[in-house]
């Protein structure tokens, strides 16, 4: 891997980042139902035989098959701030945008920069300090950030596109996982109710830290998941939450889902601030999107549901696994930093839904 970046200038934090932009990170997503909406009249890509991932799904990224031993799998992500650190924002950005490429069992190989920014609101070095917060990620990763793309916009915007390579025998979709398969869950949840808690003055120095540690750690996991058979389905989870994205993968798969809401780990002190009413809009348009999919038991409490259609920006990777091969994921996932990995339910016979339950 090529040496990490770093900045050596001082960093520069006013204006306040979080201030310029209506949302930020994974929360700015467009609801679920009016995505579906969107797509709903997009054209079909059968015609285009080497398309083996299209709009058809909802999966991470596009993937073209090149030849028999690769596939070149495609993606961008790009949002508003959710920090006010102008390097972190940049890492938190890159961050998530390469989880789509590994979130299809691919490794990375190439960048390119999406850069919105109000030219003459933001210092020039601010902006350049979004940019190299960005390559340090793309560095740390092997990935070059070949080139780009940008705009003078009214609210500050980064992201990124990124290409990565697959075989195509190694593909791993959300559409494709079994019944009686195991649902994992690699990274704690809470980072939207953190956000909010950070806009709100509510975050502690603990939770700030979290805060960054989660939404800068590579998902990489996913680029070995192949190595384990039982391994069938693989997701990120970010701006749709838990239960959005187990739900894009119940669909894919005509099956159901059960989530043991007391098995999923949350970040620290995450609880006690849904506890107290720390939320985001973005949770509460998801639970709008798809509740009527969601069977809940009696006297589920509303944060509970909250934390679980919490927009995670630079989430976790779920992955539906055979029972037998849960130890070698849990395993693997430890060894490469994931050390809440956790099962949290599993896929079942039935119409696409998901049944909550609750100790």
């Amino acid at each position: 891997m090529a040496e990490e970046i770093r900045l050596t200038s001082p960093r520069i934090t006013s204006p306040r980042l979080t201030s310029l932009a209506h949302g930020g990170g994974c929360g700015c997503k467009l609801a679920p139902s009016v995505l579906r909406d969107i797509l709903a009249t997009m054209p079909v890509s059968a015609p285009f035989a080497n398309l083996m991932v299209g709009t058809e799904t909802s999966d991470d990224a596009a993937v073209w098959r090149l030849n028999d031993e690769q596939a070149l799998v495609a993606t961008t992500d790009f949002f508003m701030p959710v920090v006010d650190d102008p390097f972190e924002f940049g890492r938190i950005a890159a961050t998530n945008a390469l989880s789509d490429i590994y979130a299809m069992g691919a490794t990375p190989i190439l960048a390119l920069a999406i850069v919105g920014m109000p030219v003459g609101v933001m210092p020039v070095d601010m902006i350049r300090q979004i940019l190299v917060g960005g390559a340090s990620v793309c560095a740390k990763a092997g990935v070059p950030v070949a080139g780009g793309h940008s705009i003078d916009s009214k609210e500050p915007i980064y992201g990124l596109v990124a290409l990565g390579l697959v075989h195509p025998d190694k593909l791993l979709t959300n559409r494709t996982g079994r019944a009686g398969d195991v649902l994992i869950l690699t990274k704690p949840l809470g980072v939207g109710i953190y956000s909010a808690a950070l806009k709100q003055d509510r975050l502690d120095n603990a939770g700030y830290a979290a805060l960054i540690a989660s939404t800068t750690k590579l998902n990489t996991l996913g680029m070995r998941l192949s190595e384990i058979a039982g391994v069938h389905a693989l997701t990120d989870v970010t701006g749709f939450g838990l239960l959005g994205h187990t739900l894009e993968m119940a669909r894919g798969a005509g099956l159901a889902a059960e989530i043991d809401a007391s098995a999923v780990p949350l970040l620290p002190g995450v609880e006690a601030l849904a506890r107290d009413g720390v939320r985001t809009g973005a949770a509460t348009r998801n639970w709008e999107s798809y509740g009527e999919a969601v069977a809940v038991p009696a006297g589920f409490e509303s944060w509970r549901r909250d934390l679980l259609c919490d927009p995670q920006t630079s989430g976790g990777l779920l992955i539906a696994v055979d029972a037998a091969a849960v130890s070698s994921v849990l395993a693997m996932a430890r060894d490469t930093g994931f050390a809440d990995a956790a099962p949290i339910g599993r896929l079942i016979a039935g119409n696409p839904r998901i049944v909550i339950q609750s100790a």
